[in-house]
């Protein structure tokens, strides 16, 4: 049999740790009260994480720490002084989304282990190996990715990784999603997610939840997985009970052991499922089938007879820390034990002495039985010696005030903070800093400010019509008039004529690569090498994997919108990759806009119907074929809203129901260098309409939205 992976369960609280480790985790991954994906959670100040490492540390279980949230310029000071205590308490990894805050945690903290979140939405070899380049120790997969796409990852790579194998799963691939940040300001990125994904969205009649997917179970799948080398299996659910947290560790633990439990799976999905449990996505058996939602008979199961049950799982310690002891009884000394375990050890002597045996003297075995009675504890007795004198007495009281001050002691010792070097970023020499930071002077991060490329003369005046970067989803809608279009971007499989029709009309002709790749890295790389072959060396990239297989084929790379791009750092560490442009993130407000400096020209999303969601199960298909849909579909949500719905590479986008406008504002995002206007569904006589109000700065007709600039996200 494979080596086992570790069993890393989730933790929203003291209780949820408690019951993870009872039940079997090897593991728990956990947030602080700040930048964590899960804020609606309990989570945990300073004191509760410090005993909840402690907890950990004395029954060999690693803490995970998560920081995997978009963090702001203003905020990275706030990030690092979260580091400094994560450090000072000694976790043992940090999870990280944020591609600016991992370079500050890798040069403050190289010695803790960083994690790329799932929000990193990697999904390919090339975005795989782009992670260890930037320094991640271990990646964590989509919940989209099929068997074979998880064993051709693990063939790619030696970097670590983890699969996610039960609990909720988003209809969009983590890290992608904008749907409840432009519904109502809360952002899946910054860790508030509204889940507006599970109400009412039909691709049909009304009242059908076509956004809405089963939770996911790969229970009976572990020993399969362990097979293809995965070498940690992750539990969902911080914001659920310990209750839940307890009979999913449970149950993973005796599928990993062989010994599965049918009732207590029974219970796990009767009581915490939406209509049952999925593995579609891991089987490459996408469609209706794994669509699902909380049933009012999903709800009265989770009674308070069935929780207490559930409770009972780890109502006890378990005994999971083997302990070797070491007994001396000697004629005219103190009794003794040395106690070792973890790397611990503990000597306890009692103030007495042995007497003389008058009718039963002590024996190695009564003693050694004494000894493993270690009940109530985190600990196992794996090996007893014992040095005795022949015709000795002495209490029970006595040998058990030894075994329990032993074990107390060595609990304390396990549990003591063992802390990981931090280093304040004006005090790391500049080179030993990654080249991101170089730019960045100390009082820069620790000010939460930092210069990059300002404009040569702040007072000069700028064009009144900025540079625009267009996105086409198909040739008939190039715009007839190309003025101040500076980039222009043809979908991969453009037409030939298109190329002839309009290269010598823009600066810079490129292509797009969507955001879904999973398996078909070998058409993107075949679709750049026809578009180099047209004279076509530009991508633009949505995702790290994009940005991964574009630098492969010898593409120049220019980022789009969702690489999240949320602070000045997180576009130095893109700019050392090469990229030549960036569009910063939809999420950000008008004011973080104005703090976020780069060393490239730098954009927004300024026009078009911003994409809501990414998703590998098409939600249309649930009510009509490919062939009847042909690809261009719609939403409908409970209040008669409609969400276009554009199939591209095998995923489905969401877009939003309004395009987003701000031609009469564009003297408040004058300090770009361009902006991306973004066609999906208008036809080209409405794309020539809407270059003329940009160029004109006249304002929108139709109903629009200002998207998040001027509201910002939570």
């Amino acid at each position: 049999m494979a080596q086992q992976a570790e069993l890393l369960a989730p933790a929203g609280s003291m209780q949820a740790v408690i019951a993870a480790v009872r039940t079997g985790a090897d593991a728990v991954y956990l947030g602080t009260q700040n930048f964590n994906a899960r804020r609606g959670a309990e989570n945990f100040d300073e004191e509760t994480l410090k005993r909840a490492v402690g907890y950990c540390h004395a029954r060999g279980v690693r803490v995970h720490i998560t920081l995997n949230t978009l963090v702001s310029d203003a905020e990275l000071p706030a990030a690092l002084d979260t580091l400094r205590h994560v450090c000072a308490l000694g976790a043992d990894v940090l999870i990280l989304q944020d591609l600016g805050l991992a370079a500050l945690c890798r040069a403050c903290a190289p010695e803790l282990p960083r994690h790329a979140s799932t929000q990193m939405s990697v999904q390919t070899p090339a975005g795989v190996a782009l992670l260890k380049e930037l320094g991640y120790s271990r990646a964590v997969l989509p919940r989209e990715l099929t068997k074979e796409e998880i064993a051709k990852l693990r063939k790619s790579t030696d970097l670590e990784l983890e699969v996610f194998i039960h609990g909720a799963q988003c209809m969009c691939v983590s890290g992608q999603c904008y749907m409840s940040a432009m519904l109502g300001a809360r952002s899946g990125n910054r860790g508030l997610c509204a889940q507006p994904c599970r109400l009412a969205f039909s691709a049909g009649a009304p009242g059908r939840h076509d956004l809405s997917l089963k939770d996911l179970s790969l229970m009976n799948r572990l020993q399969e997985l362990c097979g293809l080398g995965v070498e940690s299996f992750k539990i969902e659910g911080r914001m659920k009970r310990p209750e839940y947290v307890a009979a999913a560790v449970k149950a993973a633990r005796n599928a990993l052991n062989g010994t599965p439990d049918p009732a207590l799976s029974a219970a796990l999905e009767a009581v915490f499922s939406r209509s049952g449990f999925t593995s579609g996505y891991y089987d490459d058996c996408r469609g209706k089938e794994m669509f699902g939602i909380r049933r009012k008979e999903d709800v009265t199961a989770a009674t308070g007879k069935v929780l207490s049950a559930l409770a009972r799982l780890y109502d006890k310690e378990t005994p999971r820390v083997p302990v070797t002891f070491y007994l001396c009884v000697l004629d005219g000394e103190r009794p003794s034990l040395t106690a070792r375990a973890g790397g611990k050890t503990v000597f306890v002597s009692e103030d007495v002495l042995p007497e003389p045996a008058r009718t039963k003297p002590l024996t190695e075995e009564a003693l050694r039985e004494r000894l493993e009675k270690c009940g109530g504890t985190p600990f196992y007795a794996d090996n007893v010696e014992i040095e005795l004198d022949a015709g000795l007495s002495l209490s029970a009281a006595t040998l058990n005030a030894l075994r329990r001050n032993a074990l107390e002691e060595l609990e304390k010792s396990l549990s003591s903070v063992k802390s990981i070097t931090f280093t304040d970023v004006q005090m790391i020499p500049k080179e030993k800093i990654a080249p991101a930071l170089r730019a960045l002077s100390a009082a820069e991060v620790r000010d939460g400010k930092s210069p990059g490329r300002m404009p040569e003369n702040p007072d000069k005046k700028r064009p009144e019509c900025p540079a625009f970067h267009v996105y086409v989803e198909n040739d008939h809608q190039i715009p007839t008039d190309l003025s101040h279009v500076e980039n222009l971007y043809l979908p991969l499989n453009f037409k030939e004529n298109s190329v002839e029709n309009v290269k010598n009309r823009v600066h810079c002709l490129g292509v797009t690569i969507p955001r879904g790749i999973f398996g078909e890295t070998a058409a993107v790389e075949n679709a750049l090498r026809r578009a180099r072959r047209f004279g076509i060396q530009t991508a633009l990239c949505f995702t790290l994997d994009a940005v991964a297989i574009a630098k492969n084929c010898g593409m120049d790379v220019h980022t789009g919108f969702s690489v999240n791009v949320f602070n000045s750092i997180s576009a130095a560490v893109l700019e050392d990759l090469g990229v030549k442009s960036i569009t910063l993130s939809p999420e950000l407000s008008l004011a973080q806009i104005a703090q976020t400096r780069t060393r490239v020209p730098r954009g927004v999303f300024a026009y078009g119907r911003l994409p809501l969601m990414l998703t590998r199960n098409c939600p249309v298909r649930n009510v009509k074929s490919c062939r009847d849909c042909k690809g261009e579909s719609e939403l409908t949500d409970r209040l008669g809203v409609r969400f276009p719905v554009r199939c591209k590479l095998g995923c489905s986008e969401v877009y939003n129901s309004r395009p987003l406008v701000l031609s009469d504002r564009l003297r408040e995002f004058a300090a770009l260098d361009f902006l991306a206007l973004s066609f999906t569904t208008e036809t080209r006589e409405e794309a020539d309409a809407v270059l003329r109000a940009y160029r004109e700065g006249a304002p929108a007709k139709e109903p629009f939205t200002r998207g998040l600039y001027y509201r910002g996200v939570e």
